[in-house]
């Protein structure tokens, strides 16, 4: 089965493989012992955190390892926040940070804290006007003590201006956080940052290793009770073998980062071109700038498919032979939008993210196009509900009161078959999701979309909110 979701983990690199078996028999003892074997672990040890060092553009003391790229996040997010609790009891964050960089930020907000959530244009880019003011924002009290902004989006593959934005956080006297999960294994990031975090299994290393890199000078005080252990950051016993595998994973996909590169973009651009060729009703996401890597990453693409659900597509790929993902609002666990879809202003329904491994071939993304569209329409047939519909104050009424995603917009659809052209449409729904959707429906579709009212407005005696829309076309 091609796997198309090394955006989620990607396979372990061969030459980790190797690093790996070979570790598991010299690298097993406890590097703080003083015995032979114990001697020869902490060599191999050392080691790999100077290759590591090297690739981050850090210093080998700078280096901590944790148990997850999420673990690193946390401690970064709280352990910056708390050892500059002096300057203040602030924080800024981009709108499309990883949800382990927002669930610290909630545990920071539950004990006191404040946040600026900085927000992103439709391509999923920060807006460094907004993020300067948020540094600043004079008068503020408390004063801000952390930002924190990704290097590459993890959604829709787009690069932040990170440099940039270590830039004007160092100029107000702000550590500058990273997450640089999906980025690290294409390249250094670059700027005067304070912190990065990332996880071997994304750049092909194995799962279980993250690394936190805190530079010199920047204060931090770790959230997790003293140990002896990692400089004191995180307790417990590393995994010399893995991070030895991680540390040949990172040196060898940086190696190939460059050929590896310039094969996947042409075979993201033809997905880029010939998905909305092939399906209607799609829209494709992120930045369009495919070729260039100060704005996207070389070997992913997301599109959202209106009138369906992502997870019923991902099952019919699944049965055609492809492995892929989805960020789609829908998911049987939480029925809750993606906020970086959301954040961006996109279509959250029927997300599929596609993003291609280093053995990615032509062949695989012409069968992929090829199933696709047979996918998608296989799901939009079984997705046809009908609700009643009912004429007030002038409007088309659609009542999906109790419904989840696609259906608002699936019925709105169907109420426009019989809209004049300056007819007016009251979408009434109690799912949050539709305060996205209905709005991305109206930029697909060219119609005017003209907020909310009470439901009641529209069906006496209803919950929820009416969702406006004008036919203009």
């Amino acid at each position: 089965m091609p796997n198309f979701d090394v955006a989620s983990t990607a396979p372990l690199h061969p030459l980790a493989r190797q690093a790996l078996l070979a570790a598991l028999d010299e690298g097993w003892a406890d590097p703080a012992r003083l015995y032979r074997d114990a001697r020869q672990a902490r060599l191999l040890l050392d080691s790999a955190r100077e290759s590591l060092a090297t690739d981050l553009g850090v210093r080998a003391d700078e280096l901590t390892f944790t148990a997850s790229g999420t673990q690193a996040n946390h401690l970064a997010v709280l352990g910056l926040l708390a050892g500059n609790h002096r300057k203040g009891r602030h924080l800024v964050h981009s709108a499309v940070e990883h949800s382990s960089v927002l669930h610290a930020a909630e545990r920071f907000q539950a004990d006191g804290g404040s946040v600026t959530v900085v927000p992103v244009d439709s391509f999923g880019r920060v807006a460094l006007d907004a993020f300067e003011d948020a540094l600043h924002c004079p008068g503020r009290s408390p004063g801000v003590a952390l930002a924190c902004l990704q290097a590459a989006n993890h959604e829709v593959g787009t690069v932040q201006p990170v440099a940039r934005a270590a830039e004007l956080a160092a100029e107000a006297g702000v550590p500058l956080f990273v997450d640089a999960a999906q980025s690290v294994g294409w390249g250094r990031v670059e700027g005067p940052w304070s912190a990065l975090a990332a996880s071997a299994h994304k750049w092909g290393g194995p799962a279980g290793v993250g690394v936190l890199a805190v530079r010199k000078g920047v204060r931090y005080r770790s959230p997790l009770p003293a140990d002896e252990r990692e400089g004191g950051r995180v307790p417990g016993y590393v995994n010399v073998p893995a991070i030895v595998a991680a540390a040949v994973a990172l040196r060898a996909s940086r190696q190939e980062a460059a050929e590896t590169a310039a094969r996947l973009r042409p075979l993201v651009r033809l997905l880029h071109e010939r998905v909305p060729a092939l399906i209607p009703d799609v829209s494709v996401l992120g930045d369009p700038a495919l070729d260039d890597p100060l704005r996207r990453l070389p070997h992913l693409l997301t599109f959202s498919c209106l009138y369906v659900d992502g997870e019923s597509v991902l099952g019919a790929l699944d049965r055609a032979g492809f492995a892929v993902s989805s960020g789609s609002s829908c998911t049987s666990s939480t029925l809750t939008p993606s906020h970086v879809l959301a954040a961006m202003g996109a279509l959250t329904e029927g997300n599929i993210r596609v993003s291609l491994g280093r053995e990615a071939t032509r062949e695989q993304v012409e069968e992929f196009l090829r199933v696709l569209p047979s996918a998608v329409a296989e799901v939009r047939a079984q997705l046809t509900p009908t609700a009643p519909r009912s004429s007030a104050q002038g409007a088309i009424v659609v009542d999906v009161l109790g419904s989840f995603c696609p259906v608002p917009v699936i019925e709105l659809a169907k109420a426009f078959e019989g809209v004049p052209v300056g007819g007016l449409v009251a979408v009434l729904s109690d799912d949050e999701v539709a305060a996205v959707d209905v709005p991305a429906w109206c930029h697909m579709q060219h119609q005017s979309y003209e907020g909310t009212a009470p439901a009641s407005d529209y069906l006496p005696g209803a919950h929820g909110l009416a969702y406006l829309v004008r036919r203009e076309v």
